[in-house]
């Protein structure tokens, strides 16, 4: 399961998407500056290095991410065409309100509003699928 998602993920960063960058950065970036630091064999460094951290998922709670995703996907289908494609643009691309207005070729005010009601919908959806609150 987690080398057929890392692998996904590298499909993903191949096509430009930077949060499946962050994503893969913030499953393995402790475990790589350890392995460096072994690598380069500084004693210092090792102890240094033991003492941070591993803030990696563990299997019960990537499980739960998981699920919670496609739950979400699903909801994301329940939205308009207009909702979506706002949502989309704004969360999965990362555009702003500016930069969705020039792309979408509608009013900024426009895109705010949108993207209230498409939030809103949204949280409605999830709160019937049982999802009221963020990632764990």
């Amino acid at each position: 399961m987690q080398a057929t998602s890392d692998e996904v993920l590298i499909g993903r960063i191949a096509n430009g998407d930077r949060l499946a960058m962050q994503v893969l950065y913030a499953r393995y970036h402790v475990r790589i500056f350890r392995f460096v630091v072994r690598m380069v064999r500084d004693e210092l460094d090792v102890e240094a290095a033991e003492a941070i951290e591993d803030t990696a998922d563990d299997p019960h709670t990537a499980l739960e991410k998981k699920d919670k995703g496609a739950i979400l996907r699903k909801c994301l289908t329940g939205l308009s065409a207009e909702h979506r494609e706002i949502i989309d643009l704004v969360y999965y691309h990362e555009k702003s309100v500016e930069e969705v207005a020039e792309i979408v070729g509608i009013p900024e005010n426009t895109v705010k509003t949108r993207m209230f009601y498409a939030r809103k919908r949204l949280a409605e959806l999830l709160k019937a699928e049982g999802i009221e609150r963020g990632w764990p």
